[in-house]
């Protein structure tokens, strides 16, 4: 059996290997979509103090460790990712089984939230022309192997998101019967309202949907 790594896949080639389908109707994500909670005027006021740090960090080539520390942490600490039942790790090693392809996926994730719902993959902006559909190959792979090494067989979907500190994405992805995901819009700290009110709704919208399913299997 031979063996790839995950970062030298192209979106094609896992959609290929996985046998997945992009869905672009709206009904199939609409967890990105709803209307968020305000958020308390402290909380904006943080963020946009984070946005205003990052954009002036981003002025210089950004590897993935700074993006990971200046924004990411901050990020997950106010979506209570560092908090039970969630379990943050990083670099975990991922292996995903192609049994059709007679191959086995190898990779690391950036950083991983544990329950196997939410996976976060943070990628290097230093090259400006840099897109977060670079990181979707890896994304993917990681989120159906989650659901793939799960003992609990169920459509439940896994979560994903994308970034490198200036622009966010999120992804869905269901298991049931096919493989089928959805990508919320870019969320970008380059306009000039502050997205990460959005993108820290989002987390937390996440966060508890996950953390109820999880509550409700193991009950």
């Amino acid at each position: 059996m031979s063996e790839i790594d995950v970062s030298r896949l192209t979106l094609a080639e896992v959609k290929q290997r996985l046998q997945i389908k992009e869905v672009n109707e709206p009904g199939f994500f609409p967890e990105w979509r709803q209307p968020l909670r305000d958020l308390p005027d402290w909380e904006r006021r943080w963020l946009d103090k984070l946005k205003t740090d990052f954009l002036s960090l981003e002025q210089y080539p950004l590897h993935e460790e700074l993006v990971k520390m200046a924004m990411l942490g901050p990020l997950l600490s106010l979506a209570n990712f560092f908090q039970y039942p969630f379990y943050p790790q990083a670099e975990a090693t991922v292996t995903f089984a192609a049994e059709d392809e007679g191959t086995v996926v190898n990779g690391r994730v950036d950083l991983l939230v544990v329950r196997q719902r939410l996976w976060v993959t943070v990628v290097e902006s230093k090259n400006k022309r840099f897109s977060l559909i670079e990181a979707m190959p890896q994304a993917l792979t990681y989120m159906a192997s989650s659901q793939n090494a799960s003992n609990v067989k169920d459509s439940l979907p896994t979560f994903g998101l994308v970034t490198n500190g200036t622009h966010f994405a999120f992804i869905k992805l269901v298991q049931d019967g096919g493989v089928r995901y959805g990508v919320s819009d870019e969320f970008s700290l380059k306009r000039q309202s502050n997205e990460l009110y959005g993108v820290l709704g989002i987390l937390r919208r996440i966060g508890e949907l996950v953390s109820g399913w999880e509550t409700s299997l193991s009950a």
